[in-house]
């Protein structure tokens, strides 16, 4: 059986109390695309009623990056990187229990026979450092895993039935390898070197959405997008 599992790791730009200290002045900053993904939780809120299990974080990717690994560079950020060892300590026990929890749900659906198509919620800057991204929505996968290649070709033709006039893209405006939490799941569950990966091998697809912050002007993602958006993953979802 399928089940459908969502997450949104930047879906806020709160900074807890505690982290105020290093954030001041920033206020502009975390405003930005910089301190979330500005119009994603909104998405991943109507999408949440087709799934089995979902899960996001409102606390800003300037305080500790929930989508990359832990030896990451980038996972803290320019302000987060002089926290002291407490306020350090502080985000790691919330970035390991956001991962671990999520972990052990795609583990524990797995080990009851379950296919699970993990969907990770986002969104881009439409420019970037002056490039125009000329993407409207990206799906992110790994081209060497048959199953998420199968679902993801199936999302995009439903996604080009919905919206005729948009470009949808695979692997951009990023690579569906780079590190991320689809990534490290992916290695977890069926890497060659992972603990689960008897179990887990052919039962996990790790997908992230992208979708240009341009449908979410005042911080909002567009009501007609969300819709296509959700009609087109629960068509995909009845073919895969």
């Amino acid at each position: 059986m399928k089940k459908l599992f969502l997450s949104c790791e930047h879906a806020g730009n709160k900074v807890p109390a505690n982290l105020r200290p290093l954030f001041k002045g920033a206020d502009e900053v975390l405003a930005t695309h910089r301190g979330w993904d500005i119009g994603a939780l909104r998405l991943f809120k109507a999408l949440v009623p087709l799934a089995d299990h979902s899960a996001f974080e409102t606390m800003s990717r300037l305080c500790i990056e929930m989508n990359r690994s832990i030896d990451n560079p980038e996972l803290f950020s320019t302000y987060s990187k002089v926290a002291n060892n407490e306020q350090k300590a502080f985000m790691l026990n919330l970035y390991h229990a956001y991962r671990s929890h999520f972990t052990t749900a795609v583990k524990d659906s797995i080990g009851a026979g379950h296919s699970v198509f993990h969907i990770s919620v986002h969104s881009f800057t439409p420019v970037l450092n002056g490039d125009v991204r000329h993407v409207d929505i990206g799906l992110l996968y790994d081209p060497a895993c048959a199953l998420e290649h199968s679902f993801c070709s199936k999302w995009k033709q439903e996604l080009e039935r919905e919206f005729l006039d948009l470009k949808v893209r695979m692997n951009e405006p990023y690579k569906g390898t780079d590190d991320g939490f689809t990534t490290a799941l992916r290695q977890e569950f069926h890497g060659r070197h992972s603990r689960h990966a008897s179990a887990g091998h052919g039962n996990y697809a790790g997908i992230e959405i992208e979708v240009n912050q341009h449908f979410a002007p005042l911080g909002v993602m567009d009501k007609k997008i969300i819709e296509g958006i959700k009609v087109a993953l629960e068509n995909a979802l009845a073919r895969a």
